[in-house]
């Protein structure tokens, strides 16, 4: 069973409108996570705001954002004045124009987003619409309040629906000139980078989710498992770590790698 929306509102191409609904496209409800408890007693522990200087708790009526102009000097900012600042909509995804798909970098994608139609009637515009952008190879632009905060929105149309993907704002993306300036453009010998193409295609495999496990998640599971049934969990042993060596001859190097690689069964 699919979950619920979180989201619900309207997608708009010019005087063509249908109403949407949107969902997280990625879940972190099945990490394990941990509460704080107090050792003695075995109650959680809860958090609380405190004055930083009487020590005080503050009531939640009392709490109010912040923005530090100097040494402990702070411009205090009301909800209603933070809302005010938004777009004047949070419930209609106006597409304000498109881009080629490709010219958007992976590295300005922030949150993915499952958009779906909402209404049997405005299933078919919001087909045209997936289909339209499909065909000229485009995503569409907007921008939308999410988490309380506004945001530049990427439509990309996928399958049947549209993976809406949250964007970073420009300050959010380092230059890469200030790290990889200082990088030589060597030039790099044929037969090395023909011996590690070999070494890169023997490693290649399909992809599939499931190279993505998470061996840690599947530790704690077992761990949590033994302490329920009163067993005492075995320690495991620290594997050895493999330090690296200075490598002298690159070219020994990639042989002896790909020779190695070629004895171990294929994805592993």
């Amino acid at each position: 069973m699919a979950p619920r929306s979180f989201w619900k509102g309207y997608l708009k191409l010019s005087l063509v409108t249908c109403p949407v609904a949107m969902t997280p496209a990625t879940s972190e409800t099945e990490r394990v996570r941990f509460h704080t408890l107090n050792r003695t007693t075995g109650n959680r522990v809860v958090s609380r705001y405190v004055d930083a200087v009487s020590g005080k708790p503050v009531d939640e009526e009392d709490q109010v954002k912040g923005y530090e102009r100097g040494d402990n000097e702070f411009v205090m900012l009301e909800d209603d004045e933070l809302d005010a600042v938004g777009l004047e909509s949070t419930r209609t995804i106006n597409i304000e124009m498109f881009v080629p798909r490709e010219s958007i970098e992976w590295i300005w994608y922030d949150t993915p987003h499952y958009l779906s139609p909402n209404d049997p009637v405005g299933e078919e515009a919001f087909s045209v619409i997936r289909e339209a952008m499909a065909a000229t190879d485009t995503v569409g632009i907007s921008r939308l309040v999410l988490y309380r905060r506004e945001r530049s929105v990427m439509l990309e149309p996928r399958d049947r629906g549209i993976v809406l993907w949250t964007l970073r704002y420009g300050d959010e993306v380092r230059d890469p000139a200030a790290y990889f300036a200082g990088i030589k453009a060597e030039k790099l010998e044929l037969q090395l980078v023909s011996l590690v193409s070999e070494l890169i295609d023997q490693k290649t495999v399909p992809w599939d989710p499931s190279l993505l496990g998470d061996p840690v998640q599947a530790q704690l599971i077992n761990l949590i498992t033994a302490k329920k049934k009163g067993k005492r969990p075995s320690k495991a042993k620290p594997s050895a770590e493999e330090r690296p060596t200075n490598v002298v001859n690159i070219m020994d190097a990639l042989r002896k790698s790909i020779a190695a690689d070629q004895k171990r069964p294929r994805g592993r």
